[in-house]
């Protein structure tokens, strides 16, 4: 089965929003002028676009409603990170399936395929995985449900920001400083590391071509 071209699932990225965040995310004011940005090294985890809902027909080929055979969804993805120790960073994200077949009948499972990948500042392909979830609906019974998890790690040292770079970031600003109202994110340098060392954990249904021209044209 196909991996989907990344450009095809990839979400648009925010990357003051993104970069500056990940497994966690605050800000502390500074009385003497500013914001200081606590920002993790930890990957962030995320649904791919177009790939967290995957639909099955019967016949395959068919793409009527009348036609659907077996519809899931990934929910309720959870990261964990472990940034202990090491000159590695790892991240495990744990979710849901819940899906819903279209006739109640004798007990049933389903297989669905799933992947998981590490993209490094938006569009830097690292890691990529693959498994698979077995859904089991109960004999007379429309839905079922089954948890998955994935697991990845990434470089410390690629995922932390230099210091020059932080020191940029957070330092102060008094009013009526020349730059004082410049957003240091706007500085292509700063920009450029806080993009490089952004890492993202994304998770999707494992589609072939037409499943994913499908879910893009809904």
């Amino acid at each position: 089965m196909p991996f989907p071209k990344t450009s095809a699932i990839l979400p648009t990225l925010l990357v003051t929003a993104l970069t500056l965040s990940a497994c966690a995310q605050d800000t502390e004011y500074d009385e003497r002028g500013g914001f200081k940005i606590a920002r993790s090294a930890c990957p962030a985890a995320a649904i791919a676009t177009y790939t967290g809902d995957i639909t099955l027909f019967d016949p395959p080929a068919e793409r009527r409603v009348e036609a659907i055979d077996v519809s899931a969804a990934i929910s309720n993805l959870r990261a964990t990170c472990n940034e202990n120790g090491g000159d590695r960073i790892q991240v495990t994200a744990g979710f849901d399936v819940q899906a819903r077949r279209a006739v109640a009948g004798p007990a049933r499972s389903v297989t669905l395929p799933y992947f998981a990948t590490v993209l490094r500042a938006g569009t830097q392909l690292e890691s990529k995985q693959l498994g698979q979830v077995t859904i089991v609906f109960p004999e007379g019974q429309l839905r079922g449900s089954a948890h998955a998890s994935a697991t990845a790690s990434v470089s410390r040292a690629a995922a932390t920001l230099p210091d020059e770079i932080l020191q940029r970031i957070n330092r102060k600003r008094k009013a009526g400083d020349a730059d004082a109202a410049l957003d240091p994110m706007n500085e292509p340098a700063v920009r450029d590391a806080v993009s490089r060392a952004n890492f993202e954990l994304l998770i999707g249904f494992q589609l072939t071509e037409s499943q994913l021209a499908y879910n893009a044209s809904r």
